[in-house]
């Protein structure tokens, strides 16, 4: 075996590519030399199946005829959330069937000669798709996209219209990822038909097309699927690893002869892969010619976060992975271009690193909500986000408590924010055999999705879960074990709200993160307990399991504008006084722990469902739902900035004064802003 040999080898086996040989591959549809594409986004048909009725349109075949014709329907736009879009308390309550429809035209050109497909990015939660009638996919997950080839049962047709008809379904049971159950009462007091859908989480449970909705084209030979890897070796090269399956029109699936590491230039059908490595400037630096193989890189240009470099622009650099499926004749078949950033994550039982360079989370818990949309995306909101993230000198948040939209991911890759990239399974309870292989499902579909992406840095396999139960080791040893074997390269990680000597779960992660709320849901209002029980609890959990630890929630519900002297729960200034105590803690514990992270909930305050403990929402947000800043998020900014300064040199901001170092009655450092 020659040395390039013995090196792929080695890498494939370090790294563990993500190879899913029974799985479709789910590449962004973009536009190409070879591929077209086509936005089905817009006003939509929408109406709901009767609450009396909920089958009603299975039975009269709703899929079948233009919506309209089934009965009264209203305008909806796609992608958003369909509950807060009009005045209608029943259908922002609404739990159960929702239909859509629209129409859209086939280009004639879409006709011969290629395979055409329809992608959707998220759903919520459980969604069946018909065109022209006819059933084309099926998917339950609410935030993952999923892809139906549009075959001839379809009946497209170029020289008329085509109908698209998508029923989705919001109701929650013990074995969906989330989880939820059916409250239906049966004391005399109550409607007829009367039910609610209750679930343990803190968040609204927001329904519809949530994410954009793309008609596109491929070649009938064509690329399928990209797997990227990328490491630093110690002259300064970097490697970029890949694996390129594709889908030959001569035959079925074409599999890489992983067992000699290598595939021919050209294969039997005449059809080669040929890649390139671009830099920003459209230079090429490195070239292959192999399904599976690397890239040699000198003095490539790294990914790095946000704030580890001194200018901002130098963050997230990422190159342009450009694959080609040529013939004989060195004509291109079909192209695929894939952002990747080069950089290198490394961790054992005390440091986490990101190309060689300890790293320090500083960042936020989330949620994809916004005012009206509910969940839908909203590229206003995206980037506004993002601009308030790197205002506040944050590097990094958590996907909480789903995966969010690509195209918010595309903008963390670019910008430089890591990523802790979380799947759904946020409270869940019974940890059954059903809701295992979901809960596996939805883990394939995460990280076959994001797993060529810069920004995530560690995949979350739950949040809360009722991690004391007996039954929960060996649920989440499976969980943990699985997405080793897809992915090695990334850590593992898992948010616990239970105690270190009770969870069941923690020790299968590479690295802890644990949700603390003392002085608010224990202890209220009695900040003056916070810093010695947070010392106490991170030390108890690190001594158990000598893993790096991150603290991946504290908050306080706060009511813009709501003041109090002395401060009081709810007001500004208990925010703030609530904030500094954790600080001291966390430059306590920085300073003789292995706690790696501190993530504030939550960035902005976000919907939930009724209850008399939330008022109109969650209010833990430094920012507000229309995301103006609270006094905590100045407050935040100094934390955030000086960190950044003092832990990796990043200039301060004009507008901040330089921190001077003084001591509290604890013993703790502190900066005199704080």
């Amino acid at each position: 075996m020659t040395n390039a040999k013995k090196c792929l080898s080695f890498m494939l086996g370090l790294c563990s590519l993500v190879y899913l040989a029974d799985s479709k591959g789910i590449l962004f549809p973009q536009e190409s030399e070879t591929r077209e594409r086509k936005s089905l986004d817009g006003i939509w048909q929408f109406r709901l199946a009767p609450r009396n009725d909920p089958e009603m349109g299975f039975r009269d075949e709703w899929f079948k005829k233009p919506l309209q014709e089934t009965g009264e329907t209203i305008l909806m736009p796609v992608p958003s959330s369909y509950n807060d879009v009009t005045q209608s308390k029943d259908i922002r309550d609404h739990v159960g069937w929702a239909w859509y429809d629209r129409e859209f035209w086939v280009p004639k050109e879409w006709m011969s000669q290629r395979k055409i497909y329809l992608r959707f990015g998220g759903v919520n939660y459980h969604a069946i798709v018909w065109v022209n009638g006819v059933k084309v996919a099926e998917h339950a997950g609410g935030h993952l996209p999923f892809v139906a080839e549009l075959v001839d049962t379809a009946n497209l047709s170029s020289k008329r219209v085509n109908r698209l008809t998508v029923a989705i379904n919001n109701t929650l049971n013990q074995n969906t990822i989330p989880q939820g159950s059916i409250f239906r009462p049966t004391a005399n007091r109550y409607p007829s038909g009367y039910f609610t859908l209750n679930y343990n989480f803190d968040f609204f449970n927001y329904a519809g097309i949530h994410r954009p909705v793309y008609l596109y084209t491929t070649p009938t030979s064509y690329i399928d699927d990209i797997t990227v890897s990328t490491n630093l070796q110690e002259d300064g090269t970097a490697l970029v690893i890949y694996n390129i399956e594709t889908i030959r029109a001569s035959a079925a699936q074409f599999h890489n002869d992983v067992n000699f590491g290598w595939i021919p230039t050209v294969n039997q059908d005449g059809l080669s892969i040929v890649v390139r490595l671009e830099d920003k400037t459209g230079n090429i630096v490195a070239t292959g010619t192999h399904g599976i193989g690397y890239l040699s890189v000198p003095n490539a240009t790294l990914w790095w976060p946000f704030s580890m470099v001194e200018k901002d622009e130098e963050a997230g650099y990422l190159y342009t992975m450009v694959v080609s499926l040529q013939n004989l004749a060195k004509v291109d078949v079909d192209v695929y271009r894939l952002k990747i950033g080069i950089r290198h994550l490394g961790w054992d039982n005390t440091t986490f690193t990101i190309n060689g360079k300890p790293f320090y989370f500083r960042g936020f818990g989330r949620h994809e909500d916004f005012d009206i949309r509910g969940r839908g995306i909203d590229n206003v909101m995206i980037v506004k986000d993002h601009n308030l993230i790197k205002w506040t000198g944050a590097n990094s948040y958590r996907t909480s408590h789903y995966p969010y939209s690509e195209e918010i991911m595309d903008l963390t890759d670019e910008l430089g924010i890591v990523i802790i990239d979380e799947i759904s399974a946020v409270s869940i309870d019974g940890f059954g055999q059903e809701l295992l292989e979901t809960h596996k499902q939805q883990m394939r579909e995460l990280i076959q999705r994001d797993k060529n992406r810069a920004s995530v840095v560690m995949w979350s396999v739950a949040n809360e879960p009722q991690s004391q139960k007996t039954q929960a080791g060996p649920y989440f040893k499976e969980i943990f074990e699985l997405v080793k074997s897809l992915d090695s390269h990334r850590p593992r990680t898992i948010v616990i709200n239970k105690g270190y000597q009770e969870d069941k779960a923690a020790e299968y992660a590479d690295i802890i993160c644990i949700n603390r709320y003392y002085a608010w849901y224990s202890d209220t209002g009695h900040t003056e307990v916070i810093t010695a029980s947070m010392i106490e609890d991170v030390n108890n959990w690190i001594k158990k399991f000598r893993r790096p630890l991150i603290i991946a929630e504290y908050g306080a519900d706060t009511v813009a504008g709501l003041h109090s002297n002395p401060q009081f729960v709810f007001t500004e200034e208990f925010q703030l006084e609530y904030l500094r105590e954790h600080f001291r803690a966390f430059d306590s514990l920085r300073a003789n722990t292995t706690l790696i992270g501190e993530m504030i909930w939550n960035f902005a305050d976000f919907m939930t469902g009724q209850g008399i403990t939330r008022i109109v929402g969650n209010r833990k947000g430094i920012f507000t739902r229309e995301r103006q800043p609270k006094a905590s998020a100045h407050l935040l900014r100094s934390r955030y900035h000086y960190l950044a300064n003092e832990l990796d040199g990043y200039p301060i901001p004009d507008d901040l004064p330089q921190p001077i170092p003084i001591y509290t009655p604890r013993g703790n450092v502190k900066h005199d802003e704080m």
